[in-house]
């Protein structure tokens, strides 16, 4: 047991030191770890070659199809100029006094079908908008929209990062979504209106004179509630399926009812669904040609293979501690000291977090580490879900200078690295161990 443990432990230093050191990319650098693990174990070099092609398909079988969906949805959106409409209509409505909240729930509900900094990048004039009305410092709007974008974009599907980790350790999506929901709306209101208003008292920051993002071209404003019904139908479709599958509604297994509403409740065809109308009606019906919206499609697939890559290596790592054996006995040392599984996955993706500053590779990699852990416990797919958040909360801790998100906000926000620390790092520090507690919480009833 302890020649399997030192394998991994130092095929984790290697991945940290082929990524920190040498810059190889995460993906080649998940596969090097994985087989140096499987080489140091035993396992013997040809198959080693087997559970590489075992976990990468298994893994990309499902996240594949989802990411790239989800990417092609989101890149519509985006482009049709529906991000702006829900601002507008969420301002309006909740007025300048209560322009923070406004501006969290905007970053939440946009960054479900909208990638983090795509989302930010899309929506800083506006935050840049409303503080030269206000004279109030730009914090207090933009750490509410961060926090927002940044919880929607870890705890809630069909974001790639939870539906990575949710197929790594095998639960479904509706269970994700749901308990993404109950652990984040707190988490958001906790890191983002409590954390933006103080902050905003101990930092001010305006908005700069002049910037380029608010000449670029204005696009016709579109309703309200046909985008929030085309983003919520793929989420609420989901979690129709996940309540049928569970038994919720009575239906026989065999029946025409029940089948149909597993088929249009998965999310491949949730997500091709919400796809099609999002082509219509944002797209064709607002006059867009068929090739601009090709075009679009295909550019949103560049950070989505991204995400697929790195996802289908992290499937490797995890094959490759279930093949070894090694998962399993650092379950049973662990049940046997008694070592909380939600906190282990929560630790994990802190420490890979911190050390080499990718939420994306924290969250595969730690998914990889308890997924074989999960074989020798009685886990329902509710208690599963709350490992997946635990998971997202340590991945998106402390954010600082390895990780590109820190340089994105002190650049648009116009900060310097001190003040950077003290406003994107505290709140992301606030929110993962405000959304780590309340998996906590959310695992004591559904566990």
């Amino acid at each position: 047991m302890g020649e399997l443990l030192l394998a991994f432990g130092f095929a984790v230093f290697l991945l940290l030191f082929l990524i920190l050191k040498l810059k190889i990319p995460a993906f080649i650098s998940l596969l090097i770890a994985s087989i140096t693990a499987g080489l140091l174990s035993g396992l013997d070099p040809v198959e080693i070659i087997g559970t590489i092609q075992k976990g990468m398909g298994n893994t990309l079988g499902f996240v594949a199809t989802v990411v790239g969906l989800g990417a092609m949805f989101g890149a519509i959106l985006e482009y049709s100029g529906g991000a702006q409409s829900i601002v507008n209509f969420l301002l309006n409505k909740f007025g300048e006094k209560r322009a923070p909240l406004a501006m969290m729930i905007a970053g939440f509900i946009i960054a479900i079908p909208v990638f983090f900094d795509v989302a930010f990048i899309i929506l800083i004039p506006v935050i840049y908008s409303i503080q030269r009305k206000t004279k109030k410092s730009l914090l207090l709007y933009a750490i509410p929209l961060l926090a927002g974008l940044a919880i929607t974009h870890s705890f809630i599907p069909p974001t790639p990062g939870p539906v990575a980790v949710a197929d790594i350790i095998n639960v479904d999506l509706g269970s994700v979504i749901l308990i993404g929901l109950i652990c984040g709306i707190p988490t958001a209101i906790v890191s983002g209106l409590f954390f933006g208003k103080y902050i905003s008292t101990k930092i001010h920051v305006d908005a700069p004179l002049e910037n380029n993002f608010e000449k670029s071209e204005e696009k016709d404003i579109l309703p309200f509630g046909l985008i929030i019904s085309i983003i919520a139908l793929p989420i609420i479709l989901i979690l129709l399926g996940t309540f049928i599958k569970s038994g919720l509604f009575n239906l026989a297994e065999e029946s025409s009812v029940r089948k149909i509403i597993e088929l249009i409740g998965h999310p491949f065809v949730a997500l091709i669904i919400a796809n099609i109308l999002a082509w219509y009606f944002l797209g064709i019906r607002r006059k867009f040609t068929k090739d601009q919206l090709l075009e679009v499609s295909k550019k949103s697939f560049g950070p989505a293979g991204t995400i697929i890559l790195l996802t289908g290596a992290g499937g490797v790592f995890k094959q490759v501690l279930v093949d070894t054996g090694a998962g399993a006995m650092i379950a049973e040392s662990m049940s046997d000291i008694g070592f909380p599984i939600l906190l282990f996955a929560f630790l994990a993706a802190c420490l890979i977090r911190i050390i080499q500053g990718s939420a994306t590779v924290a969250m595969i990699t730690s998914a990889g580490l308890v997924a074989p852990l999960l074989d020798l416990q009685n886990t329902n797919s509710a208690y599963l879900a709350c490992i997946v958040i635990a998971i997202a909360s340590g991945a998106s801790i402390l954010s600082h200078v390895n990780d590109s998100g820190f340089w994105l906000v002190s650049q648009y926000l116009g900060m310097n690295e001190k003040d950077t620390f003290k406003s994107w790092s505290m709140m992301t520090t606030i929110l993962a161990f405000s959304g780590f507690t309340m998996a906590v919480v959310v695992s004591l009833f559904v566990g």
